[in-house]
């Protein structure tokens, strides 16, 4: 294992990607462990593509942990918009409000102590503690799990296949440079061993990669068959007087928590209409969207009233600050 180490370094030193987060091998500088965790939390189920552009905007408005500690949630949570996983969007300003205001803008170094703030979980924990203080930290992420089970071969399908997995993975992880390791397996799945048509002639570690030898790495790792997502439906209500339109911030907690939208009715196999005030409505079309663990099929309605709302309030808005679903909504009735 210390010899599969050893070459991965010596390849990541070569071939590390750029990333706008990342302090680059051989670099005196220190990571910032602010930047760290908050692209780790950006990085959570969303591609690095994704998630460059947001990170550049936080980092731009909120500099320091303090800054975003003192940032005002609806300014957070619109700048989130398009991300996904709302939930994230909440925890990073509770996680961000403890370490400045109880801890003194001083991000813990432990992974004991990182998985006691809000939104940290064991991945995340083990990532900042190994990339942000160079703790020896085993770190499993997807494209870890994928180098994993190819380089010995599991054919066990996932989830099963964790612990297993976590075996070899810390197995490989060195007590030096365990940052640098760590985000090297990371760049190794990123760019060598992909989901599809990995480059196995380009791998460090191809050598001795038991699911090359076999002849089975494309196909790992198994995995079950999905389920087929069960599906909801719902209303959404769209009013507009003049320039302004009729939106309300959600639920704190729940999907789409905290954030601003169109009044909807709930989501259900047989919705409940629910309209902000009493009008006209009428269906104008459907606006279709996923959702991890459902699909959603909202019914647009519309009304030429402009009535005083039991929900939400008339008033100037930008697209950019909705979340995807509600901006879909708003480019199917402009």
């Amino acid at each position: 294992m210390r010899e599969r180490s050893t070459a991965l370094l010596a390849w990541y030193d070569r071939h590390a990607r750029d990333l706008p987060w990342r302090v680059p091998p051989g670099s005196d500088a220190r990571p910032d462990p602010y930047r760290i965790w908050l692209s780790e939390v950006m990085l959570q189920q969303t591609t690095v593509a994704a998630v460059k552009d947001y990170f550049a905007t936080f980092t731009r408005i909120w500099p320091t942990v303090d800054d975003l500690a003192d940032a005002e949630d609806a300014e957070v949570m619109g700048a989130w918009a398009g991300l996904g996983y709302y939930a994230r969007a909440r925890n990073l300003l509770a996680c961000a409000r403890v370490v400045s205001r109880d801890l003194g803008g001083v991000f813990p170094e432990t992974e004991a102590e990182l998985l006691r703030l809000p939104g940290i979980g064991p991945y995340t924990a083990a990532a900042i503690a190994a990339i942000a203080f160079q703790r020896r930290a085993v770190v499993v992420d997807g494209n870890v799990e994928r180098v994993m089970t190819r380089l010995e071969a599991i054919e066990t399908p996932l989830p099963a296949a964790k612990p297993l997995i976590r075996e070899v993975a810390e197995a490989m992880t060195p007590e030096t440079r365990p940052g640098d390791h760590a985000q090297a397996v990371m760049d190794l799945g990123a760019t060598i061993c992909t989901p599809k048509s990995p480059a196995c002639i380009l791998c460090p570690l191809s050598e001795g990669c038991a699911g090359r030898i076999a002849g089975i790495a494309a196909t790992l790792p198994r995995k079950l068959p999905k389920k087929a997502r069960p599906e909801r439906r719902g209303l959404v209500y769209v009013a507009r007087r003049g320039a302004d339109w009729l939106t309300e911030i959600r639920p704190p907690k729940g999907l789409l928590g905290g954030t601003r939208g169109f009044p909807t009715s709930d989501w259900s196999e047989a919705p409940v209409p629910a309209p902000p005030f009493a009008g006209d409505w009428v269906r104008t079309g459907e606006v279709a969207h996923g959702f991890t663990h459902f699909t959603l099929t909202l019914d647009v309605m519309t009304t030429g009233a402009t009535g005083n709302p039991d929900r939400g309030s008339f008033g100037p808005l930008d697209p950019g600050d909705l979340p995807t679903l509600f901006r879909k909504v708003h480019d199917s009735v402009t």
